[in-house]
């Protein structure tokens, strides 16, 4: 049942709205005993669009995150870089200082459709249009590790336990393949190919609910520095010795670098 609330004003006037079970509410002006108008205000209107997440909640820019249990069969140009255990993470950050987030992001890489197939070989200048074609735009890369590891500042979306079986990492290099040398044929592309479908692997989900943000494609964001490129990639791929984790990020590839495991997917602020 509604409940009705009546309101004077300056003698004359009186607002009388109509709260229903929704969060709409029915407001009528009554001026000298007569119903001017009736309107209908939603008063709970989305803070992002259907197809995205909203994510909110103060930033740990400083964060210790101590590796427990580091897997030393894993080393690449980048050192060790597989760790399958963390301590739990030290916001160095004081509480007063931690910047506050808002925005949203999409809930799958895109194009953003749960049960589709991931882009790739998109390059940093291509995301930020196909962002912009959708009214959207790329995530900075701090948005980016929030929407990823939340409050907490999780290492990994999922918790502080490296898992390879719960997103798409840890594959295999398909054999007979130089990345120093081989071009980037779309043969090239479909033979390196280990994608699985947006969403597929359910556990695979940050704090606030995006999916598959470690592992499966890496994602295009805009580096906050600005050097020596604005673009930067975060989450990882699938193959093994990738980063995988919420706060790494590689920058040395400029906006034009396209490659077989590059996506991303977009943010915008929320309403």
């Amino acid at each position: 049942m509604g409940v009705r609330h009546g309101i004077v004003i300056s003698g004359i006037l009186m607002l009388i709205i109509s709260c229903t079970a929704t969060d709409n509410k029915e407001i009528t002006i009554v001026a000298d005993g007569q119903k001017i108008t009736t309107a209908s205000v939603n008063t709970s209107a989305p803070a992002c669009p259907i197809d995205m997440l909203h994510v909110a909640g103060n930033f740990c820019t400083n964060a210790e995150q101590v590796c427990t249990s580091l897997d030393k069969s894993v080393h690449n140009a980048n050192g060790y870089v597989k760790c399958d255990q963390y301590a739990t993470t030290k916001c160095l950050t004081p509480e007063t200082n931690r910047p506050h987030m808002n925005f949203c992001i999409d809930k799958y890489e895109y194009p953003n459709i749960e049960g589709g197939t991931p882009a790739v070989m998109v390059s940093w200048n291509e995301m930020r249009s196909n962002c912009a074609a959708q009214g959207k735009r790329l995530c900075r890369d701090v948005e980016w590790t929030f929407a990823c590891e939340g409050e907490e500042a999780m290492p990994y979306p999922y918790g502080y336990d490296r898992e390879s079986l719960t997103c798409n990492i840890d594959h295999r290099q398909k054999p007979n393949f130089d990345a120093s040398k081989d071009e980037m044929t779309p043969e090239t592309v479909s033979y390196l190919d280990q994608r699985v479908k947006s969403g597929s692997m359910a556990s695979c989900v940050s704090p606030f609910g995006v999916h598959d943000m470690t592992g499966n494609v890496d994602e295009w964001t805009i580096n906050s520095s600005g050097r020596p490129y604005n673009s930067s990639l975060k989450g990882g791929h699938w193959v093994i010795g990738a980063r995988n984790r919420c706060r790494p990020a590689t920058i040395i590839h400029n906006e034009t670098f396209q490659y077989y495991e590059i996506g991303g997917r977009c943010c915008e602020d929320a309403k």
